[in-house]
């Protein structure tokens, strides 16, 4: 915001101190992340700048760790690209794999969590919803509460998820699906934010008239009320998954040997081998959340733009 013309020098200085004071703040939340972009590209297998490097000598660069998170694995890494080398890195890349299990449990999470969290937002706006504040405490009480106390919830409930009443059925840990209701109800609360004040700005004027011109409330619904919320509802999707893209403590907690996401894989790499590898898997996390921020702001503009809203 610009200065007016008339103003005093003391209100001009306090603008550059404020501005500088931004800029600090911007380096102290950033510089850690965009430090690990550079290392990824090391040539030597250290945690750190080298000389060559430094001296932005090309010979300081080069793509053998983001390589390695192909070959790593494999049976046969140095094999000539082809259909055969693909399939050995389908099979047995353990990075890939990781990779695979991280974006389908993060789908199925996703869309689980996208669903209940829009029902939820929905029942909560309604101004004859009985309870709504409490209930809207323990929708979002996943966000409050450390996540390893979820976790060690999750692990002695899926354990035994019937031990309540003295009925095995059976252990959810382990388990693919296990995984996915706990990601689930990591993501829920995001969601039901996200839809809930999307639809506080809706005019429940337009659900009333298609009503009165004989739509049903499933035809309004997704004819009317949906199409206005849809950018709360995929901006609520989108952090959902990045939720459970990211997530590791319940990963440790309930998924198996089997459910290894690329967080679990990041966090065993530093624990047993430690590996540049690890920079170069983080770049790419870096660079998919930059294309999910982009995607909601995109959304967060169009949303506007749908209510004839002016930034």
């Amino acid at each position: 915001m610009k200065l007016p013309a008339h103003a005093e020098p003391l209100e001009r200085i306090w603008r550059w101190i404020y501005l500088a004071i931004c800029v600090c703040i911007f380096i102290f939340l950033i510089a850690p992340v965009l430090i690990i972009i550079p290392l990824s590209f090391n040539a030597e297998p250290y945690f750190s700048f080298t000389q060559k490097m430094l001296a932005l000598d090309p010979d300081g660069y080069s793509l053998r760790w983001y390589k390695l998170l192909a070959t790593f694995g494999m049976a046969q890494p140095d094999a000539p690209f082809g259909i055969d080398w693909l399939k050995d890195l389908w099979s047995n890349s353990t990075w890939f794999n990781a990779a695979k299990n991280s974006i389908l449990i993060g789908l199925c999470s996703t869309v689980l969590a996208t669903v209940l969290g829009t029902l939820a937002a929905l029942g909560l706006v309604r101004e004859e919803m009985p309870f709504r504040r409490t209930i809207t405490a323990v929708l979002l009480a996943p966000m409050i509460i450390p996540i390893v106390i979820i976790a060690t919830g999750l692990f002695f409930f899926y354990s035994n998820p019937c031990g309540i009443v003295g009925v095995d059925c059976g252990r959810l840990t382990s388990t693919f699906m296990g995984l996915v209701l706990a990601h689930t109800a990591l993501g829920v609360p995001f969601v039901v934010i996200t839809v809930k004040a999307t639809l506080t700005g809706f005019d429940d004027s337009l659900a009333r008239a298609a009503a009165g011109l004989g739509a049903s409330p499933t035809q309004t619904f997704f004819r009317v009320v949906m199409p206005l919320i849809l950018p709360g509802i995929v901006s609520g999707a989108l952090f959902a998954f990045a939720t459970s893209f990211d997530e590791v403590v319940t990963v440790l907690f309930v998924g198996g040997p089997q459910q290894v996401t690329i967080p679990r894989q990041m966090w065993g790499g530093l624990r047993e081998q430690v590996s540049p590898a690890i920079l170069a898997a983080a770049t790419i996390l870096i660079l998919v959340s930059v294309a999910m921020l982009t995607t909601v702001e995109l959304l967060r503009r169009r949303s506007e733009r749908l209510r004839g809203i002016r930034p």
